[in-house]
C-alpha cells in the first residue's frame, strides 16, 4: 500500500527500483526524446487523450467535502444533479467550455416546508425525465453510518417539484428492491422512444415481483459441472438468475423483465438504432480459472440471457441457451457505459459506445457495426489516467463528455472532454437508424416473447435452424412462451438436426419430466459425424439440460446414451472435449475417467482469448488489481487441465489405484501455479472433493500425494478476511494527525494485523516475514519514521514521485497506451518491465508505433485506501506500522505514551 510513502528518503527499496535492479541493461532515455506538455494540474497531467480533444477539470467534491460521487444526470435546464454513494444530491450550474468560473454548487434540499425536509441520495442511478428526478437507491452502508438522517431503502424513486419552486418537494418509492452494496441496484436509462424506463441491477439484487417476463422465469442453475462455490464465499447465497435489467412504465409503474444472466452490469445504453447494450464485470478472483470470463460488452436482446452462475457454474459463452459478448474488454470493474449520439465529437465516436473501467482508470471507444442480427464490436482506449477510479460519466447538452471519478470513499473529480474543433453537431435524436434484414426478423419474433399469441409457434419454428444464434434464440425463447401443447409433438417428430438441438433444449427446460426418454431419443437419432462443432457443442448442451432439469438416464435410454456419444470422445478440440467429458463422466460412461484422465496429463490450452487490453499492460495501472494479474501471468494455471480435473472430483467409479496415484500427483502441482485470490481454493475444494470417494485405507496416502501438507502451510492457507467494520470517511490528514495525536496506547494487535491486509498493505508489502514481496519490506518502517510521515503518504500518495522511479506512459499510433518502467532503449526499440512478479519479463516496444512518451507523475498507488476504517481502526493500523507487527511492542501496553510525531 505504501509504495511511495517515502520516494525521495528510501530510493534503494522502493518498488521501481526493485524492478530497476532486475533487469540488465543501460538506460540511455534523454529529456529532450520526452514529447510532454505539462499543464501544472496533476489531475489533468495524468490524462491520455486522443488527438484534438481537451480535458478540464471542473470540480473536486472531496475536496469541498462532499462525500465520492457516483452518479450524475442533467435536468431541463442544462444543470447537473451527482450524488454522493454515501450521501446527498447535488445539483450543479456549470460553466461553458473554457470558461474557469468554478461552477455553482448546492445541496438539494427535499421538501418545501422545514419540518417536512426529507434525505435523498445513496444513489448508484440518476435521471431526469418526465418532468421528475428518478433516483435508483443502494442503501448499502447507512446501517451505523455517519450519516444518520439517510433513512431510504434500496429501490427506485420519483422525485417531483409540485409547486414550481425549483425544488423537489414529493418523494414516491416506484418500487422497493431487496439487494444492496457494489451488486445492488445501479443505473437508469430512457427509452429511445421517451416512453419508458430501463433499470439494472447485479446479481445481490433479487428479481422483485414483476408484470411481465421476456425471459421465461423457471430459471435454474442449469449445470451438471461439479459445483464449487466460491471458497472465500463471495455470492454463495446468489443463485438464479443473477443481476438483471427491467423496463419499467412511469406512468403506470408496469414492470417487466428484458434480461438476465448478469454478474453485476453497472450502466446500460442504447445505440442510435434503438439496440441495447451492457457491460457486465468479472470475477477478478477466478483470474486463471476456465470458468473465468473478462469483463464484455453484451448486446441485450429481448428474452436474452448471459449466464452467470454462482462459483464455478458460470456458463460458457459457447452454450446455445445464452448469448455471447460482441467484445472482451479484459479484467477491470466496468461502472458507466454510454452512446457517443448525443456527442459533437468527430462521427466516429457518435457511433461508439463509451465503457468506463473503474479499476483501471480507462473509457474504451467501441465502436459498434451491425452484423445479422448482432452486432460487430471493436474497441480502443479512449481517456486513460493512473488512478483514474472512473464512476460515471454523461454527455450533456452542449455535446461534451463529463465524467466523475470517486467511489470506496476515493477522491472525487469532476471532468469535462470536449473536441476543440466541434463542428460536429449532436445528432438528432428523432432520427432512427435503419435495421437490416436480420434485425427485423429477431424483432419481429421478440413480439411473441412474454406471453402465448396466436401464430407464435408458426412464425418461431422455421427460424430454429437459421444461421443467425441471436435469430435461433429469440424463436426459441418465442416458443417457450407458448403452450406446449402447441408444439410438444412436432418438435419429437422434427427431423431436420438445429431444429431437434433447439427443440429439445426448449422441452427441458418447460416439458415435464416424463418426457425425458423421448427427448433423449430425438437427441440420439441425429447423424453426429454430420455436425459442425458448434452444432456438437450445442447437442451436448441439449443433453446436459435433460439431465440437470429431468434426472440422469437410468436402463436402457442410458446405455443408447452412451453409445451414441462414447465413440466421439475424446474430440479433437478443448471445447467439445470439455462437454463430452463433463457428460460422459455425469452418467457414468465405462471409461469417461481414464479417458478423462489421459486427456488431462497431455492437455494444451489454446491461445489466449483476445481482449481489448493485455492484462500486462494493466499491472501497474492499480495496485489492488493489478498484483493479481501480475503473480498469474508469472506463473498462468493450465485451464484445461484444471477443468478435467474438476469434472473428475466427483467421479466414484471407473477408477484404478493407478489412475488414482496418477489423478492426485497433479493437484500437488497445481498448487504451484497461482491465480485470482480463490484459485487455490478452488483446487482444494476439488481435491477434497475427490478424496471422499476414496478408499478409507489409502485416505492419508491420497492426500498427501495431492499436496495436502501444502495447503497447511501460511503461503496457500486460504485467509478469511476481516473487513472494517467502519463507518469509514473521507479522512483528511489534519483529521488523520488529530485521532493518533490521542495516543496510540493498549491497542489491538490482532485487528491491526487486519487493517494491515484488508486495506492492502499485505498485497505489496512483507512484516516480519509475512505479506507480498514486491514492495520494501514495513518491519524497520516505525523506527524511521513518524505517524505524521506514514499518514502524509498514504493519504496523499502523489506528494513525492521521483521521476527516477516513475513509469512511464507509451502512446501508441492505434490509440492505446503502454505502461511500464523503462529499462533500456536503443535507436528503434523501447524496452520496458510490467509485471513486478516476473521483472525479468521484457516487453519490447517499436519506436516507429510510439506517438509521445510520458512520465507518469502519478503515484500508481490509488488515494484514500484508508478511507473504510473508523478511527479506532485507524488508530490500530497505525500502531501495527508502528509496532512493526511485533506484539510485543509498547503500543500494545496500557502504560504506553502517546506516539511521537517527528
Amino acid at each position: 500500500m505504501f509504495r511511495n510513502y517515502l520516494s525521495l528518503k528510501l530510493l534503494s527499496i522502493a518498488l521501481m527500483a526493485l524492478m530497476t535492479t532486475a533487469c540488465s541493461g543501460d538506460k540511455d532515455t534523454k529529456e529532450s526524446d520526452l514529447k510532454q506538455v505539462s499543464t501544472g494540474n496533476p489531475k489533468l497531467d495524468k490524462l491520455k487523450l486522443p488527438d484534438g480533444f481537451r480535458a478540464e477539470h471542473l470540480y473536486s467534491p472531496s475536496e469541498n467535502k462532499q462525500g465520492s460521487w457516483v452518479s450524475m444526470t442533467f435536468d431541463s435546464k442544462g444543470r447537473m444533479i451527482a450524488s454522493d454513494q454515501y450521501g446527498s444530491l447535488y445539483r450543479l450550474e456549470l460553466p461553458p467550455v473554457g470558461d474557469t468560473t468554478k461552477p455553482k454548487v448546492e445541496k438539494l434540499i427535499i421538501g418545501n416546508q422545514p419540518d417536512t425536509i426529507v434525505s435523498m441520495g445513496y444513489a448508484q442511478g440518476l435521471l431526469y425525465a418526465f418532468n421528475s428526478l428518478f433516483v435508483m437507491v443502494n442503501s448499502w452502508g447507512t446501517a451505523g453510518d455517519e450519516n444518520k438522517e439517510f433513512d431510504k431503502l434500496s429501490g427506485l424513486y420519483r422525485l417531483e417539484d409540485t409547486d414550481g419552486n425549483d425544488q423537489f418537494d414529493k418523494i414516491t418509492l416506484m418500487k422497493q428492491l431487496n439487494g444492496d452494496g457494489e451488486h445492488g441496484p445501479h443505473s437508469i436509462k430512457l427509452s429511445p422512444d421517451g416512453k419508458s424506463l430501463y433499470i439494472v441491477a447485479g446479481n445481490y439484487t433479487n428479481v422483485p415481483e414483476m408484470d411481465a417476463y421476456r425471459l421465461p422465469r423457471n430459471w435454474q442453475e442449469d449445470n451438471i459441472f461439479p459445483l464449487i462455490k466460491d471458497p472465500r464465499g463471495h455470492a454463495n447465497d446468489r443463485m438464479a438468475p443473477g443481476g438483471w435489467i427491467a423496463k419499467v412504465d412511469p406512468v403506470t409503474n408496469r414492470w417487466e423483465l428484458i434480461s438476465a444472466g448478469f454478474r453485476n452490469t453497472y450502466d446500460i445504453a442504447f445505440d442510435d438504432r434503438g439496440e441495447l447494450f451492457a457491460y457486465d464485470s468479472d470475477m477478478e478472483w477466478d483470474f486463471g480459472m476456465p470458468w473465468y470470463r473478462p469483463t464484455r460488452i453484451l448486446h441485450v436482446t429481448s428474452g436474452s440471457e448471459f449466464g452467470w452462475r454462482t462459483g464455478n457454474s458460470v456458463w460458457s459463452p459457447t452454450y446455445p441457451d445464452n448469448l455471447p459478448a460482441i467484445l472482451n474488454i479484459g479484467q477491470g470493474s466496468p461502472t458507466s457505459l454510454e452512446y457517443g449520439r448525443k456527442s459533437h465529437f468527430p462521427e466516429v465516436y457518435q457511433k461508439s459506445l463509451f465503457a468506463f473501467d473503474w479499476s483501471f482508470g480507462i473509457i474504451y471507444a467501441i465502436s459498434i457495426k451491425p452484423n445479422g442480427a448482432t452486432y460487430n464490436a471493436k474497441g480502443e482506449e479512449f481517456v486513460s489516467g493512473s488512478p483514474l477510479p472512473l464512476t460515471d460519466g454523461v454527455f450533456s447538452p452542449d455535446g461534451s463528455l463529463y465524467f466523475l471519478t470517486g467511489g470506496r470513499r476515493l477522491d472525487s473529480d469532476l471532468y469535462r472532454i470536449s473536441y476543440t474543433d466541434a463542428k460536429n453537431k449532436p445528432a438528432d435524436n428523432t432520427v432512427v437508424a435503419e435495421l437490416n434484414e436480420d434485425t427485423r426478423l429477431r424483432r419481429s419474433l421478440e413480439q411473441y416473447h412474454g406471453k402465448p399469441q396466436p401464430g407464435a409457434v408458426e412464425a418461431a419454428w422455421p427460424n430454429l435452424k437459421h444461421k443467425d444464434r441471436s435469430i435461433r434464440y429469440a424463436a426459441r425463447i418465442a416458443i417457450e412462451h407458448q403452450p406446449i401443447s402447441e408444439w410438444q409433438q412436432r418438435a419429437l417428430n422434427e427431423t431436420d438436426a438445429q431444429t431437434v438441438i433447439e427443440s429439445m433444449i426448449a422441452l427441458a427446460r418447460q416439458g415435464k419430466k416424463d418426457t425425458k426418454t423421448a427427448v433423449l431419443e430425438a437427441l440420439t437419432r441425429i447423424d453426429y459425424s454430420k455436425l459442425s462443432e458448434q452444432q456438437q457443442v450445442d447437442l451436448l448442451r441439449a443433453f446436459e439440460l435433460v439431465f440437470a432439469r429431468m434426472g440422469k438416464p437410468e436402463g436402457k435410454i442410458k446405455e443408447e446414451v452412451v453409445k451414441y456419444l462414447n465413440p466421439h470422445y475424446p474430440a479433437q478440440t478443448n471445447t467439445v472435449n470439455r462437454s463430452l467429458s463433463k457428460v460422459l463422466v455425469y452418467i457414468e460412461a465405462p471409461g469417461a475417467v481414464e479417458k478423462t484422465l489421459a486427456l488431462l496429463e497431455k492437455a494444451k490450452d489454446d491461445a489466449s482469448e483476445k481482449t481489448v487490453s493485455n492484462s500486462s499492460d494493466l499491472i501497474l495501472r492499480n495496485p489492488q488489481y493489478g498484483l493479481d494479474i501480475a503473480g498469474m501471468l508469472a506463473k498462468v494455471p493450465p485451464a484445461q487441465q484444471t477443468y478435467l480435473a474438476t469434472v473428475l472430483s466427483t467421479a466414484k467409479t471407473g477408477w484404478t489405484p493407478e489412475l488414482y496415484e496418477k489423478y492426485f500427483a497433479w493437484f500437488k502441482k497445481a498448487f504451484g501455479y497461482k491465480g485470482g485470490m480463490s484459485y487455490i481454493g478452488f483446487i482444494n475444494k476439488a481435491r477434497e472433493s475427490a478424496l471422499a470417494s476414496v478408499p478409507k485405507n489409502k485416505f492419508e496416502h491420497y492426500n498427501k500425494l495431492s499436496g495436502g501438507d501444502l495447503v497447511t502451510q501460511s503461503g496457500n492457507e486460504l485467509a478469511t478476511l476481516v473487513l472494517p467494520k467502519g463507518p469509514g470517511r473521507d479522512w483528511s490528514v489534519e483529521e488523520a494527525k488529530a485521532v493518533i495525536d490521542s495516543g496510540l496506547i493498549n491497542r489491538n494487535f490482532e485487528n491491526g494485523k487486519n487493517m494491515f491486509a484488508a486495506v492492502l498493505c499485505q498485497s505489496c508489502h512483507a512484516m516480519r516475514g509475512e505479506g507480498g514481496t514486491i514492495g520494501p519490506d514495513l518491519t524497520q518502517l516505525g523506527t524511521r519514521f513518524s505517524t505524521d510521515d506514514m499518514l502524509e503518504h498514504i493519504i496523499d500518495p502523489n506528494k513525492e514521485v521521483s521521476d527516477q522511479y516513475a513509469s512511464t506512459v507509451y502512446t501508441l499510433k492505434d490509440g492505446s497506451s503502454v505502461l511500464g518502467r523503462q529499462t533500456n532503449e536503443n535507436k528503434s526499440t523501447f524496452f520496458i518491465s510490467q509485471n513486478p512478479f516476473a521483472p525479468d519479463v521484457i516487453r519490447e516496444i517499436p519506436k516507429k508505433d510510439v506517438v509521445s512518451v510520458k512520465i507518469a507523475r502519478s503515484s500508481i498507488m490509488m488515494p484514500g485506501l484508508i478511507n473504510r476504517l473508523n478511527p479506532e481502526e485507524l488508530k490500530d493500523l497505525l500502531a501495527f506500522l508502528m509496532a512493526g507487527g511485533n506484539k510485543e511492542s509498547p503500543v500494545y501496553t496500557k502504560n504506553n505514551q502517546t506516539a511521537q510525531r517527528k
